[in-house]
């Protein structure tokens, strides 16, 4: 295998870290559910488990069920 090797100093990948490219996303990054956003489902699932959190903290007496993932 070929291939160039890029050596970068540790004071410049520092200062590149604090750069304002650095901090916006690429104009035309694609929008990706799940990689360069929240999946939908994800949203979906934390919406369900806040749900039920609430609701188990709601009835103090009774025992959380267990629940297969």
């Amino acid at each position: 295998l070929a291939g160039t090797r890029i050596i970068c100093d540790r004071k410049f990948l520092l200062e590149c870290k604090n750069s304002p490219a650095a901090r916006t996303p690429p104009c035309c990054l694609p929008q990706t559910p799940g990689v360069t956003s929240l999946a939908q489902s994800s949203l979906v699932k934390l919406e369900e488990l806040k749900e039920r959190n609430e609701s188990q903290e709601a009835v103090p007496g009774e025992q959380p069920r267990a629940t297969a993932p």
